[in-house]
């Protein structure tokens, strides 16, 4: 493991306070509770407020995958690499988006095939 640089550090810091962030954010689910009312309207209103606190969380959960995916690749020296072509991510793309995995070029061509990788399977890491 390499010790990581100044810049690193940062990110590292960025990336760990993300990280405490989304965990405490996905441990507080209240907006899932499944509610009952006599009133259609209001079964409608609980139901539409249950699929978005549902996308709410589907998105945070993927959102911390890839903060800590960032957090490993910093802890094993290949942060800032992209994982795709393994060319340096641009300091400006990282401190957008501090967990991108891929340089901009990969990005978009990952966000051509539909967030699917150059084998077809789906790829996790679509961070703007």
């Amino acid at each position: 493991m390499k010790k990581p640089s100044t810049a690193t550090s940062r990110f590292q810091e960025i990336l760990e306070e993300q990280e405490a962030d989304l965990a405490r954010v996905l441990r507080t689910r209240d907006g899932i509770a499944i509610e009952k009312s006599a009133d259609q309207m209001d079964e409608i209103q609980y139901a539409s407020e249950r699929d978005l606190a549902i996308r709410n969380v589907d998105r945070d959960s993927a959102l911390l995958r890839q903060v800590r995916a960032a957090l490993r690749r910093i802890h094993d020296g290949t942060f800032g690499a992209c994982i795709e072509c393994e060319a340096a991510i641009s300091p400006k793309r990282l401190v957008a988006v501090p967990w991108a995995p891929h340089c901009i070029q990969c990005q978009e061509a990952a966000d051509r095939n539909g967030g699917k990788n150059p084998d077809g399977e789906q790829d996790l890491g679509n961070a703007a």
